[in-house]
């Protein structure tokens, strides 16, 4: 995939699933922030021992209908808190690894981001101070879309060889948030 040869970021392929995507969004009732998937990101959180976790739908941005941020943080306190830094619903397609990650349609855990270059120059570490990732793709049973994420990032680097266990339970919450979205709209699986 090609980079940004100026900043150093990865210049994304053209998204060919994002009206198909939108189109499905909202047949499935998504778009809105959702008690359901909060409550699953804060699982995951807890789970991934991180301060982040988002269930993430893409279209012209990344948008968070289930998110989970540190306790204290202004998003937690209300608009006039001083914290620290601020996860709201939404956020720029260019940042994060949420992209990349619908793109490749596969999981992708980085115990480190700074241990991949092309990773470590995304705005997500310098603005937030993310160290850790692990997402996997939310692919619709029935159209094959690649709708959004599940993901859990933290702010602390980890050991290479927590990559299989975080792969394993990045796929666990992967399933979990499929479920959970087809419940939510009442949707029987094939």
């Amino acid at each position: 995939m090609p980079y940004d040869a100026e900043t150093g970021l990865h210049i994304a392929a053209p998204d060919t699933e994002l009206d198909a995507r939108v189109g499905r969004l909202a047949q499935l009732g998504l778009g809105e922030a959702d008690p359901a998937l909060d409550a699953l990101a804060s699982e995951l959180a807890e789970a991934a021992g991180t301060p982040y976790a988002m269930v993430n739908l893409i279209t012209d941005q990344q948008f968070f209908a289930g998110l989970h941020t540190p306790q204290g943080l202004p998003s937690a306190l209300g608009p006039d808190a001083i914290a620290g830094p601020e996860v709201g619903r939404v956020m720029s397609r260019d940042h994060g690894y949420c992209p990349e990650v619908i793109s490749r349609r596969i999981p992708l855990v980085l115990p480190d981001v700074y241990a991949a270059p092309r990773f470590a120059g995304n705005p997500v570490v310098d603005e937030l101070g993310i160290r850790v990732y692990l997402g996997a793709p939310l692919i619709d049973e029935e159209t094959g879309i690649a709708l959004g994420t599940v993901c859990a990032v933290g702010t602390e680097p980890r050991a290479l060889a927590t990559a299989r266990g975080s792969l394993e339970l990045i796929k666990q919450f992967r399933d979990l948030a499929m479920e959970r979205i087809y419940e939510r709209a009442g949707y029987t699986r094939p």
